[in-house]
This record gives C-alpha cells, structure tokens and sequence, in this order.
C-alpha cells in the first residue's frame, strides 16, 4: 500500500512525508457542522473532501474521527454510537486513499478537563480513548494521530492507550500558544517537557498542529522538538491565526504563503507535514509542489 509496505516503513524512509489538510472547515464551508456525525449524516460531502486531498497526492488520508470519544459524544450530545461513527469515518477515508495511501485514525481531546481542573480522572480518558482506538484500530487504520492536544497530560492518556492496547505506530501533536520561553502549550509544558514525556510514553512520531501561531513562530516550536529526539516530527499548522468576520471565523493565508511556511518547518526539522484549520487542496497542492513531494 503507498509508496511503503506499511506506514512504519514509511517513517523509516526519507522525507517529506506528506498528509492532507483540514475536514472540519470544510465541512463548515458546506454547512455541515456536525463534524464527526457527518460520517453518517453526509457521507458524500466528507469522501468528496477526502478525494480531494487524494488528488493532490497525499501519502496519508486523516480519518474524519477527531474528538469521536464516548465521553465527548455523551457530553456534546453528538447522538451518535462510538462504533457507527468511528467505523463510518475510516470507510470513507479508505475508499479515497485506495491502494496507494495511508489511513490515519483521528483521536484528539475529550473536551473534558482532568483532576484538580476538572472531574475526570486519567483512567477516564484512558478507558475512552482505548475504545475509540479499538474501533479504529478493527476498522483497519494503518496508524493513529492524536492531534489538537492542549493538555500533556491528556495527551499522554491516549497515547498510552493506543501503545498499550494495539500494535500500529502512533503520532502525538500538541497544540502550542506561544514560540517564546521554550515554546509553551496553554496549561504550561515546554516543548522541551512535551518531547521527553512523549518519547517516554513510546510516541513513535512528536509534533505540533493548530493554535494561534504564525507557521513560522510553529517553524520555531518544530526547532524545539526537532533538537530534543531523533524521532520524526510532523507540523500541521493552520492557514494563518483565525480571524472573526461577520461572525464567522476566517483563515486567510494563501496556498504559497502556506507552502512557504512550511518550507520554514521543513528546514527547522519536520519531517511529516500537512494543514490545520482553514487549509484547503489548494494549500496542500501548494506544499507537495513546493517541496517536490512525490505524486502518487
């Protein structure tokens, strides 16, 4: 399958590596704010934005499961079964990748906070994440992503999820509020902390995605994790800082300066690269050409 018999083997092999770009914003162009749900609601809209990721010659594909926990579900009130939607996602992405792509399932937050913060205790999140991942897992993705993490510490909960339980390689993204002082999530890990803890865990792939930050303010959180391990690191930054407009959040960087961007990030040290929010084909495009990825 792709260009590797299997996505470890691709992680081994030289870079770039490239992955696709944002869904939910997308599926909000379209109307559709439903996010996970629309794997069952508006499977159409989502292969559609699959394949057009496909077409701009991604090596992986990001199944369409991001926050698709049971305790996200129950406390968002998405009315959905974490078996149906989870499943759903990762069909729709595999019947855009075919045989030549990778399928990445999507685990990101419970949008809970843990003990003293909040209520949840560790072995919550542990038990949910080790559900999705199962599903995932069944449902026959090559590899997981957990991305858009703000807080270490329920990073580190999914992360030993997916390591404990099943045996696929396994990527941790944090989301970074700041470049200075080491580069710093919101609750206050270093970048320098965020890479010993994950590497510690057995994170077979280190990075950063979202947040509010500049791709080249990210180039230097890319710096950071790049010196502190050998492991690849990815970098998915979204399509400028978000900008509220009529009410609407926009993201208003250009394809070329996205793909200069993450030119940046490649020179600093990323290895796996893709967008965030607000970033489209034509960002993605923009990146595989600039960096000469090969098409698929």
């Amino acid at each position: 399958m792709g260009l590797a018999a299997s996505f470890s083997e691709l992680l081994e092999g030289p870079g770039p590596i490239l992955l696709d770009g944002a869904m939910g914003t997308r599926l909000d162009e379209r109307g559709l704010m439903s996010r996970g749900r629309n794997n069952l609601d508006a499977a159409e809209a989502v292969l559609e934005i699959h394949r057009e990721y496909a077409a701009c010659g991604c090596h992986c594909l990001t199944a369409n499961t991001l926050t698709m926990n049971r305790i996200y579900i129950e406390t968002h009130n998405v009315g959905v079964s974490v078996r149906d939607v989870n499943r759903a996602g990762v069909e729709l992405a595999g019947r855009a990748a075919g045989k030549d792509r990778f399928v990445l399932g999507d685990i990101s937050s419970t949008g809970q906070l843990l003990e003293p913060y909040g209520t949840r205790k560790e072995s919550d999140f542990y038990d949910a994440f080790r559900e999705q991942a199962g599903v995932l897992a069944e449902s026959g993705v090559d590899g997981f992503i957990i991305e858009t993490m703000f807080d270490l510490r329920e990073a580190l909960c999914a992360l030993r999820a997916c390591r404990d339980n099943f045996r696929l390689p396994v990527i941790v993204s944090m989301v970074f509020a700041t470049e200075g002082k080491g580069g710093r999530t919101i609750m206050g890990d270093s970048a320098e902390h965020c890479a010993a803890a994950l590497i510690d865990a057995g994170a077979d792939v280190i990075g950063a995605n979202c947040g509010d930050l500049e791709t080249a303010q990210t180039a230097v959180v890319v710096s950071l994790l790049a010196s502190a391990t050998k492991l690849p690191v990815l970098v998915q930054p979204n399509a400028g800082r978000p900008e509220l407009l009529d009410n609407r959040t926009v993201f208003k960087m250009t394809p070329a300066a996205f793909a200069e961007g993450i030119s940046q990030c490649v020179d600093a040290g990323a290895r796996i690269v893709g967008g965030c929010c607000g970033t489209t084909p034509e960002h993605i495009r923009a990146v595989a050409e600039r960096l000469g990825c090969k098409r698929i």
